[in-house]
């Protein structure tokens, strides 16, 4: 007998699901948009160096290095009556939001820079829990067939996040100060929690602990419950070629982005003479294009046209619009070429994530979802953490030209990974592991 709820379950409807993740993204591009873009133009406004804003960004990308060693406890612990993954993200959710009320409160944080990132590497953290969670709950509930569709809405949902706490963040930190600005972008978060409190995964299932509900078929079936079969499938999936490249390629791309990204707004303020202000605006601009577009047209052309098809044409497109920076440098002052490339370079930028992730996603088994996703993911904060690391070091000893080209460099060994990356091989591969793991499965207990 299936339990009485107002609301519809994540794996009865499609648009539940959108629904559900467009706003658990939403609520990660808020956190994201004012910890890696708004701060650091904050920051270089206030004239701190190359080296302690990328060490601050470094601190911002740390803790999503540790996805990984978080993820296997998500596939192998969790409470189902509330879900297989949902009792993690509401974890992250809640988690989020307090540490957001601690950064608040940090005294006078640039002048406290080792206690304000300190706070910041608390924040992400949570950040990282939250997507971990979010991510395995979406390759499991997210058929095949909706996968680049929901990564469109998902992906495009995080740059409007991050476009909007951007924006009025920075506002916020102008006009008022940064306790202000941080407990807004809490309010917010705390406020979206109430998204996955409300939608469970499955019919039946507890909304809270202390609510009626029980364990589904499904997630029962689907449950791993001993650390031999979680190992041995993780290292029966990456020591597939394929799935080594797929690492590669999030880590590069990843690695890439945050180089190019943490080193724009000190070019905007430093060279093209813009405030911290003039960026964020211009840069909130862009993720809401890049946002919209992404919702409305990124899943629908990889679907009609192929994921490696399409990212291909946008990494192609990024390397030509960087080249293009390079030779015009007699433009670097002029505020109309610099916005118009910044809202071309992340509406491209959207475009190609939304279609890498959707090959990740689409590349792992539902047995170690959480697990086999957060490795890419965890690949890509790696690659995130050593492209901020770089920045110190490169620009202090090469151009602009130089270092806008190593960017170029990056998206064309991305290129070459993609076209050497064979999806349809690994799907063959992975649909054989669950077939040969799952059936050992053991029976769900509530002393577990």
């Amino acid at each position: 007998m299936t339990l009485s709820h107002p609301f519809p379950a994540l794996s009865n409807r499609a648009f539940v699901r959108y629904f559900n993740f467009t706003a658990l993204y939403f609520a990660e591009g808020l956190n994201m948009g004012m910890l890696f873009v708004g701060i650091p133009a904050w920051m270089a406004m206030q004239n701190k160096t190359p080296t302690e804003i990328g060490a601050f960004a470094t601190a911002c990308a740390l803790p999503w290095t540790f996805k990984f060693v978080v993820a296997p406890l998500m596939d192998r612990y969790t409470y189902l009556p509330m879900g297989r993954k949902r009792p993690w993200v509401l974890f992250g959710q809640l988690g989020l939001m307090a540490s957001l009320l601690v950064m608040a409160f940090v005294p006078d944080p640039l002048s406290n820079l080792q206690l304000f990132m300190g706070a910041a590497f608390l924040v992400s953290a949570f950040g990282a829990i939250q997507d971990a969670a979010t991510d395995g709950m979406a390759v499991d509930v997210i058929p095949g067939d909706e996968q680049a569709r929901a990564n469109g809405f998902m992906g495009g949902a995080r740059m409007i996040g991050s476009s909007l706490s951007l924006a009025g963040g920075s506002w916020l930190l102008n006009h008022y100060d940064f306790k202000v600005a941080t407990l807004a972008l809490a309010l917010l978060i705390g406020l979206l929690t109430v998204v996955p409190i409300l939608l469970r995964e499955e019919p039946g299932e507890k909304i809270v602990p202390w609510t009626p509900g029980k364990p589904s078929t499904a997630t029962q079936k689907m449950q791993i419950t001993r650390w031999s079969t979680i190992l041995r499938a993780l290292w029966s999936l990456f020591r597939l070629k394929n799935s080594l490249l797929v690492a590669v390629l999030v880590f590069i791309t990843q690695g890439s982005y945050n180089y190019f990204e943490t080193l724009l707004p000190l070019f905007t303020v430093k060279i093209a003479g813009w405030t911290n202000v003039s960026y964020s605006r211009a840069f909130a601009t862009a993720d809401l294009i890049g946002g919209v577009g992404g919702m409305l047209l990124g899943g629908y052309l990889i679907e009609r046209f192929g994921k490696k098809r399409m990212i291909s044409i946008y990494l192609l497109l990024i390397m030509s619009i960087t080249a293009a920076l390079v030779v015009l440098k007699s433009y670097w002052t002029n505020d109309t070429f610099i916005y118009a490339f910044i809202i071309t370079y992340r509406w491209l930028n959207a475009f190609a994530k939304i279609g890498v992730y959707a090959v990740a996603m689409e590349c792992c088994s539902k047995l170690v979802s959480a697990s086999q996703f957060t490795f890419y993911m965890t690949i890509g904060a790696v690659g995130s953490m050593v492209g901020a690391t770089f920045i110190g070091p490169i620009k202090e000893h090469f151009s602009w030209e130089i270092t806008f080209l190593l960017f170029a460099a990056l998206m064309a060994l991305a290129w070459v990974c993609l076209l050497l990356l064979n999806i349809g091989k690994l799907n063959r591969q992975i649909n054989e592991l669950e077939t040969k793991e799952q059936p050992a499965q053991p029976a769900y207990s509530e002393s577990m």
